[in-house]
């Protein structure tokens, strides 16, 4: 089995990683860490929760160490290294990395985002800083203030290069491409790499060598996956249902919109859970004390919207569940992702109601299997209900509106619609016992 040491990697970083409790390397950072450390471009790509952020923090120390140094002069601290993430979450959650694996460097690191005041990270980047995460539009509004200059930057990373195309960030990523040197080192970590991430790649990238080390559009194998078919209304009512009779805690719930996720957490906080919402219309304040509820067991559910579907790390999450199903069949893959992580045990479920069945469809088409599916006793569909439009959902030409059918389930016909996606009358039987492991 590779280990750190086999990496090339200094005595400072392998103690850090030591610290951190790690002792051999996965396989995005074994293929990856050498590539990096060899000054080439990489194209990356992994399953979410395997370790593509070491991946790259690790050799950009590695990279950075030589010109490191305790000066005060922060002409000594340019900006060499920047990490672009599409969301707060993910910014932080690279930024505290990079603090701890370069925790026995002098390397100053810095992380900057929206939803807070500008002043304190206008300070910071003022004193210098050598590594910086950021989001694409903070960035560009530093730049703008001239509180931060791009010139040096010796290494770039566009990590989750998906999810910053989906958001429509590639205007900002054009702006802040012509700001760099065009001599430099690119690396490009993603979830998935479609056609349009290799479209950025060759944009903007020399020769990448390309690193993909998982089957891509799959969970995790540790992850158990169930699927409960059950009318709209009852979606609630099935959610607290199985949350009291499994006794579940540290719950991560998925909606599609942010309305959804408000009001999802306001029903279930009227009902005696301990539930907050998290998303992009709260302040960072208000969704980093949320997290961090969550994470210390005080709040047992947590309702989200897939913008914090790849910016969040919880350790040893035991549950996500799908309250509603993604329009886009890849963010269940990323959802699901949440748990199962590290090789632990998780459990994602998922609902769907006869609206969704061309979402299912494409999830499925996507996974290339069937979710395994039950219906819980009290909470069988009814076999005659109407679907409704689900919002957002049309004829693009990707996921569930393929195929030629009408992209919205309430133009296809009732008998075609309940068996594409699940049968609610054929399964009928208690659910067995929820907890992963």
């Amino acid at each position: 089995m590779t280990s750190f040491d086999s990496l090339g990697l200094p005595p400072e970083l392998l103690r850090a990683v030591a610290d951190e409790g790690y002792a051999n390397p996965t396989p995005i950072q074994a293929q990856a860490i050498p590539l990096v450390l060899a000054g080439r471009d990489v194209l990356a790509a992994a399953q979410t929760g395997t370790g593509k952020t070491a991946a790259f923090v690790l050799p950009i120390l590695e990279r950075l160490r030589a010109g490191s140094n305790a000066s005060y002069s922060p002409a000594r601290h340019p900006v060499r290294a920047l990490v672009l993430t599409p969301t707060r979450e993910l910014a932080m959650q690279v930024g505290a990395m990079t603090t701890a694996y370069g925790r026995h460097l002098a390397l100053r690191s810095a992380v900057v985002h929206g939803g807070v005041p500008v002043g304190p990270q206008v300070k910071e980047l003022l004193r210098g800083v050598e590594i910086l995460v950021a989001t694409p539009g903070r960035l560009l509004d530093l730049v703008g203030q001239r509180a931060v200059s791009l010139s040096r930057v010796e290494l770039l990373v566009l990590d989750e290069a998906d999810r910053m195309l989906d958001m429509g960030f590639l205007p900002d990523i054009d702006r802040i491409m012509a700001l760099l040197p065009p001599r430099r080192q690119t690396l490009l970590f993603s979830a998935t790499l479609d056609d349009e991430v290799r479209r950025l790649a060759t944009a903007f990238m020399h020769a990448p060598a390309t690193v993909e080390v998982a089957p891509p559009n799959r969970p995790a194998e540790a992850v158990r996956e169930v699927l409960y078919p059950v009318d709209r209304e009852r979606k609630l009512a099935l959610f607290e249902h199985l949350v009291r009779r499994h006794d579940f805690r540290q719950v991560l719930v998925f909606t599609r919109t942010k309305v959804a996720a408000s009001r999802l957490a306001a029903d279930l906080d009227r009902d005696g859970f301990r539930a907050v919402a998290i998303h992009s219309d709260r302040t960072q304040v208000d969704r980093t004390r949320a997290l961090a509820d969550f994470k210390a067991g005080s709040i047992d559910i947590l309702v989200a919207t897939d913008v914090a579907s790849r910016g969040l790390d919880i350790e040893e999450l035991p549950l996500v569940v799908n309250f509603e199903l993604p329009l886009k069949p890849e963010d269940y893959v990323h959802r699901v992702g949440r748990t199962g992580r590290a090789g632990l045990a998780g459990l994602a479920i998922s609902f769907a109601c006869v609206d969704e069945v061309d979402l299912l469809r494409g999830i499925q088409g996507l996974l290339r299997r069937a979710i395994p599916w039950q219906v819980e006793d009290g909470f069988e569909p009814d076999r005659n209900a109407e679907p409704r439009p689900i919002r957002g959902l049309g004829g693009s030409g990707r996921g569930p509106a393929e195929g030629g059918r009408s992209p919205n389930p309430a133009h296809r016909h009732k008998s075609d619609r309940l068996h594409t996606g699940f049968s609610p009358g054929r399964h009928r039987h208690r659910s067995p016992s929820h907890r992963p492991g």
